[in-house]
């Protein structure tokens, strides 16, 4: 059963055909080019569980209070040994933080394995680093039914990791809406949908 209150409003489709990374994309933890055929974006509201999660640190957090330490919040679902959509998505986190430049220190980046059982914190700080993750950027994993619990409060959970789909998350503040953005953003989209999120507030 979803924990999560999902209340979804003024969807949009946007369409981006042969929207490619450039090169100064590629050069941070790329791995081919990416082609953009459309993302969805909408509007909802979550209610985040009482869950713990292991940071790549090892330290083990709420998730509710990582989530609200003030800072807008970017979040994803990875997992480490993924070869198709989880490298797009982080290629996509890797180059949103470069073209942020020192205004990443504003942001909080998260990416939630859906593979906790084979993603430890050491095999998530290796893949934090294959993408060049800054301290922004945090990785987590924890045990399977926290996991699970994160995806389907966010509409995330397929069942099987092999049926994860693209999904980016972004929020303003605590107690914000957040924005969902559905397929391949790229980055510069990403960092679009990020400054009018902010601008609004």
């Amino acid at each position: 059963m979803l924990r999560g209150v999902l209340m979804g409003v003024g969807v949009l489709a946007l369409t981006a055909p042969f929207a490619f990374v450039t090169a100064a994309d590629m050069a941070e933890g790329a791995a081919a080019p990416m082609t953009m055929e459309s993302v969805t974006i909408s509007s909802a509201n979550y209610q985040i569980p009482p869950i713990q999660l292991l940071r790549d640190s090892g330290k083990s957090v709420a998730l509710a209070q990582e989530l609200d330490d003030g800072r807008p919040v970017i979040l994803n679902f990875i997992f480490t040994t993924c070869e198709t959509t989880c490298p797009l998505s982080s290629q996509t986190f890797s180059a949103f933080q470069r073209k942020l430049g020192a205004e990443r220190s504003k942001v909080h980046m998260v990416s939630i394995s859906i593979d906790p059982e084979q993603d430890t914190p050491a095999r998530l700080r290796a893949y934090a680093k294959k993408f060049h993750a800054g301290p922004q950027w945090q990785l987590y994993t924890g045990t399977l039914q926290a996991s699970v619990t994160a995806q389907q409060t966010f509409g995330a959970y397929r069942g099987d990791k092999m049926s994860h789909t693209p999904l980016t998350l972004l929020r303003a503040a605590p107690g914000k809406p957040w924005t969902r953005i559905e397929g391949f953003v790229t980055p510069d989209q990403l960092l679009h949908h990020y400054r009018e999120m902010l601008a609004a507030l």
